[in-house]
C-alpha cells in the first residue's frame, strides 16, 4: 500500500510562537548554534491503489491544513 506524507508548515509571515519558546529553551538545554525553529504537523497516510494526487491536495487543503495561515508539502512513497 502506497503512503502519503503531508508535512504542514505556519506560512513565513505567520508568527510561530511555539517555534519560538523551542528556540528559547534550546540554549539553556546546552544546544547552542541553532538560530530559527518553525515547528508543523507530519501526517502519514496509508493509501489504496491508485493514488490521486489531486484528490489527496484537496484533502490536505480541507482537513490538514489551515490554508489562511498554513502551507502543506505532499510525497506519495511506495
Amino acid at each position: 500500500m502506497p503512503r502519503v506524507v503531508v508535512d504542514v508548515m505556519l506560512k513565513p509571515e505567520i508568527l510561530d510562537p511555539q517555534g519560538s519558546a523551542i528556540l528559547g529553551a534550546l540554549p539553556r538545554l546546552g544546544f547552542d548554534g541553532v538560530n530559527s525553529v518553525r515547528q508543523g504537523k507530519h501526517f502519514e497516510l496509508e493509501v489504496s491503489e491508485p493514488v490521486d494526487e489531486a484528490r489527496l491536495r484537496v484533502l490536505a487543503d480541507t482537513l490538514l491544513a489551515n490554508s489562511v495561515i498554513e502551507e502543506f508539502t505532499l510525497r506519495v512513497l511506495p
